[in-house]
């Protein structure tokens, strides 16, 4: 396990490597001049000119990628072209609040998800599958941007239960997190339904209600921690998402969290800024896959790395 951890941190590290290049190179080929931007798009060439040299974007691109790459593998991603603060402030400002987001909302996507996958799978072709299938039909297929401004309108707006904009841990998150849960819990019901379904025709559930085991034994205690391993997977991949791919229901919402940052970067051209959360997106997404991968032995325990599977 040691051995395969340590393998595993070794071959990230190429990954970290392409990641922080892909950022690098992607800001230069976006369209758009940072300088100008900030110029405010004026034609005086004198101060342009001045505020690349600042900016340092005068220098060659070899010589930029060598200076940034030094820079940001101990952290330091420099100031934002806009407002001047070190980008790890902003990004530390607004990374906890995607965060909770993100959290609240996969709690609620595995509390409703899983179960309904459970009983889809159970009384498959029932009445509660049919009435999973179709929720998770309508959590795939309802646009995000339009529920959450439905969720508005009905819940803010008419019923005043709950508001429309705003960050808290209280009444302010509830709507961004439904909001936003739509697709994650459509997928992990989804998936649970679908692999627990295999693992009931296997040969083993088969052997033990040959043996006279009650079926609700045989899900709990057999089946169904078998048939978590692709969705230990999903949701590795699903939070992953969920932490950069709130930015819709963030601006929705008015919560400031990396969505709204992401937007405001993108928009202002603010190089330093921009790269910095997508360099901070990929490693989430490198450090999910890396979490989830070690975490099949507790799940399954018939898993053993570098060995063949029991």
């Amino acid at each position: 396990m040691t051995r395969y951890f340590l393998n595993r941190l070794v071959q990230l590290i190429p990954t970290i490597l392409g990641i922080y290049t892909f950022a690098f190179l992607l800001m230069r080929v976006l369209p758009g001049d940072a300088a100008n931007v900030l110029a405010g798009f004026r034609d005086d060439q004198v101060h342009l000119e001045n505020l690349r040299r600042t900016m340092k974007l005068d220098e060659p691109i070899f010589n930029q990628y060598v200076g940034f790459l030094q820079s940001a593998l101990v952290g330091d991603f420099g100031n934002s072209y806009i407002t001047g603060q070190p980008v790890t402030e902003m990004i530390g400002d607004a990374f906890p609040l995607t965060v909770l987001l993100a959290a609240v909302t996969m709690l609620l996507a595995v509390m409703i998800g899983v179960p309904l996958g459970i009983v889809a799978a159970v009384w498959q072709d029932s009445i509660w599958d049919s009435v999973s299938r179709l929720l998770a039909l309508l959590g795939v297929s309802i646009p995000v941007f339009w529920l959450g401004i439905q969720f508005q309108v009905l819940f803010g707006l008419q019923l005043k239960w709950l508001p429309v904009s705003g960050v808290g841990f209280d009444k302010h998150i509830v709507l961004p997190a439904i909001t936003a849960c739509g697709a994650t819990l459509a997928l992990l019901m989804r998936m649970t339904r679908a692999s627990l379904l295999d693992e009931l025709h296997q040969d083993y559930a088969r052997t033990a209600r040959g043996k006279g085991l009650r079926e609700r034994s045989i899900i709990w205690i057999h089946v169904l921690r078998n048939a978590l391993l692709p969705v230990v997977t999903v949701w590795g991949g699903s939070l992953a998402n969920l932490l950069s791919g709130t930015l819709l229901v963030e601006i929705i919402f008015s919560w400031p969290g990396m969505g709204r940052l992401l937007l405001q970067a993108i928009n202002t051209r603010d190089y330093p800024l921009l790269q910095a959360i997508v360099i901070i997106l990929a490693l989430l997404y490198a450090g999910m896959n890396l979490l989830v991968d070690l975490s099949y032995p507790l799940i399954d325990p018939r898993i053993r790395y570098g060995q063949s599977t029991a």
